[in-house]
């Protein structure tokens, strides 16, 4: 049987200072191949159905995967279909993966249902991962002490750098690097814009757009361990 990995999209629309947000395009779409013919993938975000894209994505991601991933009927039939986070049931699946884009860190970061979703993942050694805001969908996730997941694991996520890069530490409640060190995390971090992925136990974290095709990899390389 192909092992079952759950997506989850942000359902924010709009950061703090009003502008357009929502989920990265090719943080779904280049893991989204890697996994595809080798997982069966569902679709969730706290709202459920047709979470919303960040614009500015597709306008900068033209790129084969990405293009391919906004055109396909099938995929367009899960955004329809995704499921709400309070349906989830993580019994149902072999790993979840966090899509970034600033969205995240707007929602799933202070959300309770996903919180208690992302812990009962982490405790039951399934994976864990997430892409450059992603991380900040795991920032409410405890292990069986209670503890935070990033409590003395190595992680990474959207430097500080990059976000002052965007100008965009205004547009989030929190800056993504800072909080994985507040909550314990070794954080680790590549230059500005490489691909960077971290493995650390079933927590598996990437920095960034350039890291979405390699969290694939590792993600695909965990479920096959």
């Amino acid at each position: 049987m192909s092992p079952r990995v759950l997506f989850v999209f942000t359902s924010a629309n709009t950061n703090l200072l009003g502008g357009q947000t929502g989920w990265y395009l090719p943080e779904a779409a280049h893991p989204y191949w890697v996994l595809e013919p080798h997982a069966d993938i569902d679709f969730a975000s706290p709202d459920g159905p047709n979470p919303p894209i960040d614009e500015g994505s597709v306008k900068t991601f033209t790129d084969d995967e990405s293009v391919k991933f906004l055109n396909s009927d099938a995929i367009k039939a899960k955004f329809a279909s995704a499921k709400k986070l309070s349906e989830v049931n993580a019994k149902d699946y072999d790993a979840i993966f966090y899509v970034g884009g600033h969205g995240p860190v707007l929602d799933l970061a202070s959300d309770p249902v996903n919180a208690k979703l992302a812990s009962e993942f982490f405790r039951a050694g399934k994976v864990t991962s997430a892409v450059c805001h992603g991380p900040a969908a795991l920032v409410g996730a405890t292990d069986a002490d209670g503890k935070s997941i990033f409590a003395g694991r190595e992680a990474t996520g959207f430097s500080n750098t990059e976000e002052e890069a965007v100008k965009m530490t205004e547009a989030v409640p929190f800056l993504l690097e800072t909080r994985l060190k507040e909550l314990g995390a070794t954080y680790e971090k590549s230059d500005p814009w490489a691909a960077k992925v971290v493995v650390s136990g079933n927590l598996i974290t990437g920095q960034n757009p350039a890291s979405a095709k390699p969290i694939g990899e590792a993600i695909l390389k965990a479920l096959k361990a």
